[in-house]
């Protein structure tokens, strides 16, 4: 039996090197070249994602209701992100959302570890903080705008307003939050906090720092980077409504910053279909002279794909499409 090879290195969690003040990464966090910040263009900072209000969206002026669905419909087409603002979450839940986890990532590292161990639970410090209570809320809230803004997309391409939800799987979906924290880096323009990728699932709704800018997006060659409105959740459109609208909504490529002077934390929301449907261009969307871009696959597979090819497994499933 062949000996297990002990680590070159022993593993350390980022946040505590980025607290134990090292003037340096470590060589394995370094990005190849070509891969670096530094190297790769960013327009200017008067661009941004687009900012959409949603306050009359439900309202008695359909002239203005239109302009916000046209306004989406665009966003969907043109970039894969924008921003929403007046979007019916709480702004005190958001707030208390996120300090809760930016209290838990400064608390001492046996609590966090407690607290991973029992996450249904929330013991220790989660009671403490009344974690549950906390985000049962928040994603009861996410869920209903994740909704809305499925019926928006859904009504903007041409299909019934439920169409987009049923081929999710109707209201068995499956939702996620994940917490990113993004320590001081001694040298940001040698890594990223996140590399470049597009989002698997269906739609991700981000609470990001408000005070610190970091996610980029990637729009005509450029690297874009976003400016978030207070109080405002930025739409991912993801692989999934990709397929499903036959390549009309663009799931594109973004990434994360680092910087030397601030830390980051933001939450994010996936909103996923049924992980054992088929997942394939609605027949609604496609015509001869647009036939179908995508191979039938469920969730699962669709991400096993991706997780077995890596960077480029996108670009292959889209290769699998077959003739009609």
């Amino acid at each position: 039996m062949n000996k297990l090879q002990d680590w070159p290195e022993p593993i350390v969690r980022v946040q505590s090197l980025s607290d134990s003040g090292i003037p340096l990464i470590p060589e394995r966090y370094v990005k190849p070249i070509l891969q670096r910040p530094s190297v790769n263009p960013t327009t200017s900072n008067d661009v941004n994602i687009p900012v959409i209000d949603l306050a009359r969206l439900y309202g008695d002026d359909h002239a203005l209701r239109a302009t916000i669905l046209d306004q989406i419909s665009i966003a969907c087409r043109e970039w894969g992100f924008f921003q929403v603002i007046n979007h019916g979450v709480s702004p005190q839940l958001m707030d208390r959302a996120r300090e809760v986890w930016r209290q838990f990532f400064h608390s001492p590292m046996e609590v966090k570890q407690a607290y991973a161990n029992t996450p249904k639970t929330y013991e220790g410090y989660g009671s403490r903080l009344g974690v549950e209570k906390v985000l049962d809320e928040y994603g009861k809230q996410l869920v209903e705008l994740c909704g809305k803004l499925m019926k928006v997309l859904s009504i903007n391409l041409g299909l019934g307003e439920e169409q987009l939800q049923n081929a999710f799987g109707g209201e068995n979906i499956g939702a996620c939050l994940r917490v990113n924290f993004y320590p001081k880096c001694p040298q940001p323009d040698l890594t990223l906090g996140l590399s470049s990728h597009s989002d698997p699932g269906g739609m991700t709704l981000l609470l990001p720092d408000s005070n610190v800018p970091g996610l980029q997006v990637r729009k005509d060659g450029n690297w874009i980077t976003v400016k978030p409105v207070p109080h405002a959740f930025i739409v991912n459109i993801g692989d999934q409504i990709q397929v499903l609208s036959n390549a009309t909504c663009k799931s594109v490529e973004h990434r994360v910053m680092v910087n030397s002077s601030e830390e980051r934390l933001s939450l994010a929301f996936f909103y996923n279909p049924r992980s054992d449907i088929p997942i394939e261009p609605l027949k609604e969307l496609v015509a001869p002279d647009r036939p179908p871009l995508y191979p039938a696959m469920t969730f699962d597979e669709y991400r096993l794909f991706i997780r077995m090819r890596g960077p480029c497994g996108k670009s292959q499933v889209e290769s699998l499409k077959s003739p009609r």
